[in-house]
């Protein structure tokens, strides 16, 4: 699976798993910030569900502390992770 395969089945992973039913996968921008108002608005309880959804789908453990921020900072963040994980 390559890195835009990755990206694409996130950004769904995202919508559904989050129910961002406002949004559409494409309107994802995975350079934005996940969290916070200039981004998504993702909180803490949507942080859990992207982790437990990372391993189910992808076999990917995310990182806690300081190091599982960096990584849930973005979409592309959370590739980068995925990616170097799966390698």
């Amino acid at each position: 699976m390559d890195r835009s395969e990755i990206v694409e089945r996130l950004k769904s992973v995202l919508v559904e798993e989050l129910n961002l039913e406002h949004l559409t996968p494409g309107a994802i921008d995975p350079s934005r910030p996940l969290f916070g108002p200039e981004g998504l608005g993702l909180d803490s309880l949507d942080a859990l569900q992207i982790a437990v959804a990372v391993e189910e789908r992808f076999g990917v453990q995310l990182p806690e502390g300081e190091r599982g921020r960096e990584v849930l900072a973005s979409l592309d963040a959370l590739v980068d992770h995925i990616v170097a994980s799966l390698v």
